[in-house]
């Protein structure tokens, strides 16, 4: 098994292989308390910054949907539109 700190992560691009669309960068995680497991990666639209004081779009893409995790990307299967959320 190989193991991926969240730094590493942040640094490979999300790649959608259903269209090809670059969705952007890993900015955030949820997280299971009681399994410990990742649930979803959170990507902001267009390269913005997640954060609580602003109102942008993200991409709350679920860990079942990552297909393979390279060195470099991150492969995900998901209707874009479906996993867009949002802050408002």
């Amino acid at each position: 098994m190989k193991w991926e700190r969240f730094s590493c992560l942040k640094e490979k691009e999300v790649i959608n292989i259903c269209d090809g669309k670059r969705l952007g960068f890993v900015c955030d995680l949820e997280i299971d308390t009681h399994s410990g497991k990742i649930c979803t990666l959170i990507i902001p639209e267009d390269g913005g910054k997640w954060n609580f004081f602003c109102k942008e779009q993200a991409y709350f893409v679920p860990w079942r949907c990552i297909k393979r995790i390279g060195d470099d990307i991150i492969l995900v299967e998901v209707d874009a539109s479906d996993v867009l959320v949002t802050d408002e």
